[in-house]
C-alpha cells in the first residue's frame, strides 16, 4: 500500500517591510536560495499619508517608486526562476504602477503578467486618503488568472502571503484554519528581519550579533501551518523567541481581525524545527467580521518644533523662562513644552550636563507655526537664560496628517481583480460573517507571592516588542525562563504597568494574556495622540516603549536568575 504524496510546500519569502526598507533584497532574496513567492510590504498608515501628497503633486504618481528601481536589477531573475512577486508597493495607485512594470518588462524585453488588484479606496469628505483593509481573495484570483506578478493597493499585510496559499492550496472562504494559520506565516513576514533577529531584545545573543539580519522565508502546507526560517547562510537568527517577538508585534486582543478570517493568537504554537527553523501551527480561526477596516488620513494643520539646551544649574527655571518669552511672542494655542531630563550632575562635559527643553507648535496657520515660531525662538538667543542655545536653527513649519480609523461593511467594497488580460473580476465578500465574540481584557491576576528576590532589570529575564496601531500603542512581554510565565501573568499588571510606565498612568490599558508564548499583551489606549504623524512624542511610533519597560530596575524573583531559555510554545509553559 502506497504512500499518499504530501501536497507541496509553498515557500514564500519576503524582501521588504516598509517603504525605505534595505534597498538589495529583492535581488538577495532571489538569489540566495529557492522561492516559490516574493513578497514586499511598503504601506503603513504614515506611508499613506506620503503617497497622498505624492499624488497631489502628480496624479500619476501614489505608488512606491522604490519598488520599481528594485525590480529593475532583478525582473530577469525572477521570470527565469519562475518566482511570483506579490507586493502592495501600489499603494493609491496599483493599477499606474501595474503599467509601470509592464513598460519595465518591455524595455528590458523581459516577458511580464501583472495582475493587479484594486476597489479599496473609499470616499470620505475631508479626507486625503481613505482605503479599506482588502482581503486575500483578490490576489488569488490574480495569480489563477496567470499573473506572475501581483501589485496591490491596501490590503492587510497578512493578504500579501495568505493570497498565494489560496491560489496554490485551493482553500475557500470555508477553510478558516488554514486563512488562520496562514494569517499568522503573513504577520511573522511582514516586517522582514523583524522575525529574523531584527530589533530584537536580544540582539547580543544572535550568532551575528544582530548585525546584518536576512529576511524570512515561511514554508506553507496545505493545512495552514509553516515552518519561519531564512535562506543559508544570512545573518541575524530564526528561533521561537525571535518569532514570538514579532507575533506580538502590532497586535491587540488575542482575537486578531482580518477581512477573510479572525485568528485566535492565543491558539499558535511555536516548536523547533532545527537551526533557523520554527514550526507555527495549532492556529484557529474564526469566520471574518461583517465589515472592513477603513484607515483614513487627512491634513491636520502644520507644525514646528525648537529644542533648546539648557545647561548647568537652574535648569526648571531656565525651561519656564523660555515657556513664558515664547508664550508671550507666539501665543499659547498649539504650544506644548517637553522638558527632557538628560543632564547629570557634577559633569565634566557641556553635553553630560545638559537638558533638553523640546518645544512643539502645532497650528491650522502656516506662517505663525512657520517663519513666527522659527523667528520668536530665534530670537531668545542673547535675550533668555544663560548658556543659551538650540540644537539647530528651526525651520518652516511641514504639514502633519491625522490617522482615524472606521469601518465599512464588507459588501460595500468594489474589489476587484484585474487580470493580466485586462479582465475585471469582482471579488465578492465573504458568505459567512459573524460579529466577533466578545473578548473581555484579562482578568486581573491573583496577588503575586513573593519569594526571595534579587534588584535588577525587568530586561534581565523577559523581552518585548511594542508599536503603533493608530493612536494606540501596544506593547507585548514575554518571559525566557522555562517556569516563568506563572510569575509574569500574576506580577505584570495593568496598575505595576502604569507605576513602571508613568505616561500611560491616565490612559486606558487593556491586558490580554498569551499563556502559549509565555507572554502578555498590553494595548495603550492614545498614548500617541492623533496617530503618528501628528505625534510629538519623544518615540512617535512607541517601538521604544518596550526597551524603557525593560530597562525599569523591578525586584526580581530569585528563581528566575539563571535565565534559562523559554520552551515558548510547550505546552507546559506557564505551569507553576
Amino acid at each position: 500500500m502506497s504512500t499518499p504524496t504530501p501536497p507541496p510546500v509553498l515557500r514564500i519569502g519576503n524582501a521588504s517591510g516598509f517603504y525605505g526598507d534595505r534597498f538589495t533584497a529583492w535581488r538577495d532574496m532571489l538569489d540566495g536560495g529557492e522561492l516559490d513567492v516574493l513578497t514586499g510590504d511598503y504601506l503603513a498608515e504614515l506611508t499613506m499619508l506620503i503617497l497622498g501628497r505624492d499624488r497631489l503633486r502628480n496624479p500619476d504618481l501614489g505608488y512606491a517608486k522604490t519598488f520599481l528601481r528594485q525590480l529593475e536589477s532583478c525582473l530577469g531573475t525572477a521570470v527565469e526562476r519562475g518566482v511570483t512577486l506579490v507586493t502592495n508597493a501600489g499603494g493609491l495607485n496599483p493599477a499606474g504602477l501595474a503599467d509601470a512594470i509592464r513598460a519595465l518588462g518591455t524595455r528590458l524585453d523581459i516577458p511580464v503578467s501583472v495582475g493587479h488588484v484594486t476597489g479599496d479606496t473609499v470616499d470620505q469628505p475631508g479626507a486625503l486618503t481613505a482605503n479599506a483593509y482588502l482581503g486575500a481573495f483578490g490576489i488569488a484570483r490574480c495569480l489563477a488568472g496567470g499573473a506572475n506578478i501581483v501589485v496591490t493597493g491596501r490590503v492587510t499585510d497578512a493578504s500579501l502571503v495568505v493570497g498565494p496559499a489560496i491560489a496554490r492550496f485551493g482553500w475557500t472562504y470555508a477553510d478558516l484554519d488554514q486563512l488562520a494559520g496562514a494569517t499568522v506565516a503573513g504577520h511573522l513576514l511582514e516586517c522582514g528581519t523583524q522575525v529574523t533577529g531584527g530589533n530584537f531584545s536580544f540582539f547580543t545573543e544572535l550568532p551575528d550579533g544582530g548585525r546584518r539580519p536576512g529576511f524570512p522565508v515561511a514554508e506553507l502546507h496545505h493545512d495552514g501551518s509553516s515552518v519561519i526560517t531564512k535562506h543559508p547562510g544570512t545573518g541575524g537568527g530564526v528561533t521561537r523567541e525571535t518569532v514570538t517577538a514579532q507575533l506580538l508585534y502590532e497586535i491587540g486582543a488575542p482575537d486578531y481581525l482580518g477581512p477573510d478570517v479572525v485568528t485566535r493568537l492565543d491558539t499558535v504554537t511555536l516548536t523547533d524545527d532545527g537551526p533557523d527553523r520554527v514550526r507555527v501551527s495549532g492556529v484557529r480561526g474564526l469566520p471574518p467580521p461583517p465589515t472592513l477596516k477603513v484607515g483614513a488620513n487627512s491634513l491636520g494643520g502644520f507644525r514646528n518644533t525648537a529644542t533648546f539646551v539648557l545647561c548647568g544649574l537652574d535648569i526648571e527655571a531656565k525651561a519656564e523662562l523660555v515657556r513664558a518669552q515664547l508664550t508671550e511672542a507666539v501665543g499659547a494655542t498649539g504650544l506644548e513644552f517637553v522638558l527632557a531630563r538628560t543632564d547629570h550632575a557634577d559633569a565634566v562635559d557641556t553635553e553630560s550636563a545638559s537638558a533638553l527643553l523640546h518645544v512643539h507648535l502645532r497650528d491650522g496657520d502656516a506662517k505663525r507655526a512657520g517663519r513666527l515660531f522659527s523667528a520668536a525662538a530665534v530670537e531668545l538667543a542673547l535675550a533668555s537664560y544663560p548658556g543659551c542655545t538650540l540644537t539647530g536653527v528651526p525651520g518652516d513649519a511641514s504639514p502633519y496628517g491625522v490617522f482615524t480609523a472606521t469601518d465599512l461593511p464588507q459588501d460595500a467594497a468594489d474589489h476587484l481583480a484585474v487580470l493580466p488580460s485586462g479582465e475585471r473580476i469582482p471579488v465578492p465578500a465573504p458568505p459567512l460573517t459573524a460579529t466577533p465574540p466578545t473578548r473581555p481584557p484579562s482578568p486581573p491576576p491573583a496577588p503575586h507571592q513573593p519569594g526571595p528576590t534579587y534588584r535588577a532589570p525587568l530586561g534581565t529575564v523577559v523581552g518585548a516588542r511594542s508599536g503603533d496601531k493608530g493612536g494606540d500603542a501596544n506593547l507585548g512581554v514575554w518571559v525566557r525562563a522555562v517556569d516563568g510565565y506563572a510569575w509574569l501573568r500574576d506580577w505584570l499588571t495593568v496598575e505595576r504597568l502604569r507605576d513602571l510606565l508613568p505616561e500611560t498612568a491616565n490612559l486606558d490599558v487593556e491586558r490580554y494574556e498569551l499563556p502559549n508564548l509565555a507572554a502578555v499583551n498590553f494595548v495603550i489606549r492614545g498614548l500617541l495622540g492623533a496617530g503618528v504623524a501628528a505625534s510629538t512624542r519623544f518615540d512617535p511610533q512607541a517601538k521604544a516603549l518596550g526597551e524603557l519597560l525593560r530597562a525599569r530596575i523591578v525586584d526580581l524573583p530569585a528563581a528566575l536568575s539563571d535565565n534559562r531559555p523559554a520552551l515558548i510554545g510547550d505546552p507546559t509553559a506557564g505551569t507553576s
